[in-house]
């Protein structure tokens, strides 16, 4: 008995070291348990595996909210349905999107409707769920161009790798999409970059916008090569129309 008890402690601690924390504490209590001798082998295995499981499953998802820019954020999938105050067109695209097969197929998602429909609420629970399997990342377009060309000014370095990142990312999300012009042919060649690079990669972007993509020309220093560029690639694949119902 003894002897056991010293081989479980010598176990337990050499899951402590190796940093296994969580199994380590999970073997122990099991071990310390009074069903301990009834307990299934099995049972007993998968009980110290789940424990660990969970907790570094947990750990990897806040970490993911974190660097995603969607920590504390409150979105849920669930409520984008239509309602007497909005509907979601083409009809059945949401239970598609859920499913976010299309993030493993590396497809574009184009969001559309006025201000305060919902855009961004719909971007973020897309996001808040993929966050369990995919690196996320949110972004409002204009705050990421500043970062990026200020990047770009100072250290090249710096915005070479950040553009670099941006393109390895399993979802991007780019909110706000050309609220405001760009001013600046750096600009249009970085988003430009981004988008294309992430096509050629298989990875998915959702954009959203209150302007409708054959707008974004006059956004975009009336550029028409370059809109269409950029359109073909944020509409390729799924476009969502989000539609408030007018008040009667």
């Amino acid at each position: 008995m003894v002897n056991e008890i010293q081989s479980m402690n010598a176990i337990i601690d050499e899951l402590r070291e190796i940093g296994l924390k969580k199994m380590a504490e999970e073997l122990d209590t099991q071990y310390n348990s009074p069903d301990f001798i009834k307990l299934d082998r099995v049972e007993l295995i998968r009980k110290i595996v789940d424990s660990e499981y969970i907790y570094r499953s947990n750990k990897r998802l806040a970490t993911r909210l974190q660097l995603g820019h969607l920590k504390g954020c409150p979105q849920d999938l669930s409520n984008c349905v239509d309602t007497a105050e909005r509907t979601y067109a083409p009809e059945g695209t949401i239970k598609h999107l859920s499913s976010l097969k299309f993030i493993e197929n590396g497809m574009n998602v184009c969001i559309l409707g006025a201000s305060n429909s919902g855009k961004t609420y719909l971007a973020k629970a897309i996001g808040l769920s993929a966050c369990s399997h995919y690196r996320v990342e949110y972004f409002c377009t204009e705050d990421l161009m500043d970062t990026l060309m200020l990047l770009k000014k100072t250290d090249k370095k710096k915005f070479g790798s950040r553009k670099k990142h941006l393109c390895s990312i399993e979802l991007l999300i780019l909110d706000d999409f050309l609220l405001h012009s760009f001013t600046e042919e750096d600009e249009i060649k970085a988003i430009h970059e981004i988008l294309n690079k992430r096509q050629e990669a298989t990875k998915s972007t959702i954009i959203c916008s209150q302007r409708l993509p054959n707008d974004w020309k006059a956004q975009i220093l009336n550029d028409e090569i370059a809109a269409d560029a950029i359109m073909k690639r944020a509409t390729k694949h799924y476009t969502v129309m989000i539609n408030l119902k007018e008040d009667k």
